[in-house]
């Protein structure tokens, strides 16, 4: 949520400071991991950012729960905002280390069960290879 490495960092950097800005003050202590928040889109072509915590599976957080707390917080976020619309990366599966078939695993199977007022949620691939991965998963 300050604008690390990975998909965090290139939010913060496409959407300018006023994001951090927003992160700290909603969430000074940031939040715990498997849960969201929302801050200002800032620059980005968007009216919300949602933040969420993914496990670090590299460093030893293998508990498939926070992954799919994740989705799940996310879209109780989104309903509260009352966004139609929805993308996510696949949480943890870049520099966390999560594996790539099982994190589009958690995240369709989350994104389906959870009841949601959201209309259209994409998933978002890195790289072609999961991009294909995603495509065949749905």
């Amino acid at each position: 949520m300050r604008g690390g490495g990975g998909v965090d960092g290139a939010i913060h950097r496409a959407g300018g400071p006023a994001i951090l800005r927003d992160c700290v003050a909603r969430f000074p202590n940031g939040l715990p991991t498997g849960d969201a928040g929302w801050t200002t889109a800032g620059a980005l072509p968007a009216q919300w950012v949602i933040h969420a915590v993914g496990p670090n599976f590299t460093a030893g957080q293998r508990d498939r729960s926070l992954l799919v707390s994740c989705y799940r917080r996310s879209l109780e976020v989104a309903d509260a905002l009352g966004a139609a619309s929805l993308a996510f990366p696949l949480i943890s599966a870049g520099v966390y280390g999560w594996p790539k078939r099982d994190a589009v695993a958690a995240a369709i199977e989350t994104i389906r069960s959870v009841e949601s007022a959201v209309e259209e949620v994409r998933l978002v691939g890195f790289d072609r290879a999961t991009f294909e991965l995603i495509a065949r998963a749905l």
